[in-house]
């Protein structure tokens, strides 16, 4: 079976057959299902999806999202940066991370415009934190890029393997999580919350490193099924698409990240 080099992410990972479709992600944006669905599979009228495509359309959102967070830094440290901002930015990136998911043949458009709303809101959240916890925010960037590349080398040596019960349990633990977001959320608009999973006890930090790991997970599962999409020739678009689903969990760890050294220093 052949091999798809993983481009700028470095080295070559192992290729995967027809018959791994069925494996389940952890990663909403990303299943079997989005690419064998995709609009003009395969690549109909057109390049067919590639893994080194992807990887240039992940670092280019990528950049889009950073600049947009310094931008959004550099207003809140001027004393000028609007709340209707924070939430401007985590409704729209919502609303865009929806329209992507529902029609990914809009990714080349949303998916730029997902980074840069998410770029906002998380421009002022880490500069909001950072206030608190001076240093924390380049500590959680850090972190984020470090598990980044920790596990495509653990992938693309079969350190991990995203076998199907790998996956089905990583998106078991996923699923756990945003229930107990959820119940969390509803419980709020009763005066009520969890406390041990929001407190900086053992439990909570315990919580929120678990958090972290599972978040991590979940990116071995993107590198298999945007793999998957270049070894069966879904629509170049997809790319963006493939993009957007990194995006997603990059940005769920680095919150995560974030959240669980607010614990720990809150400690000291």
């Amino acid at each position: 079976m052949r091999r798809s080099g993983m481009g700028g992410f470095g080295g070559s990972v192992g290729g995967v057959g027809a018959g791994h479709l069925s494996m389940r992600s952890g990663n909403p944006a990303l299943t079997a299902e989005t690419f064998t669905r995709a609009p003009g599979m395969p690549g109909v009228g057109g390049e067919a999806m590639t893994v080194g495509g992807t990887v240039n359309k992940t670092a280019m959102s990528l950049v889009v999202l950073f600049i947009a967070a310094i931008y959004a830094w550099g207003r809140a440290t001027q004393g000028d940066l609007p709340m209707w901002w924070l939430w401007g930015g985590v409704i729209g990136g919502f609303v865009m991370a929806m329209a992507t998911v529902f029609k990914p043949i809009w990714a080349p458009y949303t998916t730029p415009a997902y980074a840069a709303l998410e770029g906002v809101a998380l421009g002022a959240i880490s500069y909001q934190v950072e206030q608190l916890y001076p240093g924390i925010a380049a500590q959680a960037v850090f972190l984020t890029f470090g598990v980044l590349g920790s596990l495509l080398f653990a992938y693309q040596s079969g350190i991990i393997r995203a076998t199907e019960n790998f996956k089905l349990g990583v998106f078991a633990a996923t699923a756990g999580i945003g229930v107990v977001y959820l119940l969390s959320f509803v419980l709020g608009f009763f005066g009520m919350s969890v406390p041990l999973i929001h407190s900086s006890g053992t439990f909570g930090i315990l919580f929120s490193l678990f958090v972290v790991v599972i978040a991590s997970l979940n990116l071995v599962l993107d590198f298999d099924f945007i793999e998957q999409g270049a070894e069966h020739g879904a629509p170049k678009y997809m790319e963006w698409y493939g993009a957007f689903g990194l995006l997603v969990t990059l940005v769920w760890l680095y919150l995560s990240i974030l959240r669980l050294l607010m614990k720990l220093n809150s400690r000291d």
